[in-house]
């Protein structure tokens, strides 16, 4: 079976695909992507077979585009995603992706949910197309309480539909073959099972360059607990005052908690090497077995790597599905959420002891990871690809 995976240029996007693609890739099968290659050469393993698709043209590509979009919230950082990013992203790639159905002649693809493109190439040409949903927002019916935001979005996706000369009446967001989702019911909430064709795999775990990053090891404090603070590539550089109200909040713990923060020097300030292990990026993967919790934005791969490890969860959601991934950790008992504007030191003292401390919030952590676990992962998701066979 060769398999082509349509992702976008966005890192919890892809990462997902790479474990996915090295199971198939240990059973004989052949895999290759479809994507910006400005972004893709840095996120895919050294040799991936990459066709690239959607590159921007002009000064800044990608992260000109990024630097637009930060400082947006709400409504707003959701018209700019659709408006000034995936719909132009989805027209960008028609071309490259149609280029590398031919040159690569998939047996089936694997479309990220923001790579609409590719499904409607698949249709285009009759190929099988199944979905990689990276993110569980669109499962837990996101607009019910805005449901005009949710026409909007509908209109924009019948837009694109129209202008490529599409069939309208469907939505490229959802295979109806199959849909990988890489979370479990335990983590969404009761009743988000899904239809049939709706797999959910858990997390798919694997190696991926960053893990290759120099990290101290030595430095970590056999004796303290440890926390992550991570607020993925994205968000960080918006983050400047939620590292300070970090910092303070910890203060008062510096005998029991040592914080290792993954952010550039420049943005956290000055720190007590004691109390701080400070690198603007760290080994992720690798290093979730060392710690005892972690502080995110409620990036959806870094909830779901902390929770296959049972690591409860601080979760300051800043944009886009994090505020319904952070309400999802909170529900779930497995973290709790604080403000990432006008964060509080005080707010978070109290959210980051209680998850350290309370054993409910341990324990819910722990229920997710098993069912992570039971999942499967990256062999379930490989299981259900040979089964379109």
């Amino acid at each position: 079976m060769k398999v082509l995976f349509v992702v976008p240029p966005l890192a919890g996007h892809v990462n997902p695909t790479v474990a996915v693609a090295a199971e198939l890739t240990a059973r004989g099968h052949r895999v290759a992507w479809t994507g910006p290659a400005e972004v893709l050469s840095g996120l895919l393993p050294t040799r991936a077979a990459l066709l690239a698709s959607g590159d921007r043209d002009g000064p800044g590509g990608y992260g000109a585009l990024h630097g637009r979009w930060r400082d947006l919230r709400g409504v707003a950082a959701l018209r700019f995603l659709w408006e000034e990013a995936l719909i132009p992203l989805a027209h960008g790639m028609m071309a490259g992706v149609e280029a590398a159905v031919d040159a690569y002649g998939p047996d089936v693809l694997v479309v990220d949910q923001q790579a609409i493109a590719g499904a409607v190439i698949a249709r285009r040409r009759g190929l099988p197309w199944v979905t990689s949903a990276t993110t569980t927002a669109e499962f837990t019916r996101p607009f019910a309480g805005f449901p005009k935001v949710g026409e909007w979005v509908a209109d924009e996706i019948a837009g694109f539909l129209a202008a490529c000369g599409a069939q309208a009446g469907w939505d490229p967001r959802f295979s109806d073959r199959l849909v990988l989702v890489f979370s479990t019911p335990e983590l969404l909430g009761e009743g988000e099972d899904g239809p049939d064709h709706h797999a959910f795999v858990g997390p798919a775990l694997g190696s991926r360059p960053a893990d290759a990053s120099p990290f101290p090891w030595r430095r970590l404090d056999p004796v303290r607990r440890r926390v992550l603070v991570s607020l993925g590539t994205l968000n960080r550089e918006a983050g400047g005052r939620f590292y300070t109200a970090v910092l303070r909040a910890v203060e008062r713990l510096a005998d029991q908690v040592q914080l290792i923060v993954a952010a550039p020097a420049d943005l956290v300030g000055p720190v007590r090497e004691d109390q701080v292990l400070l690198q603007e990026y760290v080994p992720q993967l690798p290093l979730l077995p060392h710690l005892d919790a972690v502080v995110c934005h409620g990036g959806h791969n870094t909830v779901c790597e902390a929770l296959a490890h049972g690591l409860p969860l601080v979760v300051a959601p800043v944009r886009d599905d994090q505020p319904i991934v952070a309400q999802q950790v909170a529900a779930a008992g497995a973290g709790i959420r604080v403000r990432f504007g006008r964060p509080r030191a005080d707010e978070i003292h109290t959210a980051l002891s209680a998850v350290l401390d309370a054993p409910d919030h341990r324990r819910a952590a722990r229920r997710i990871q098993a069912s992570f676990a039971a999942a499967g992962g990256a062999a379930a998701a490989a299981d259900r690809l040979e089964k379109l066979q």
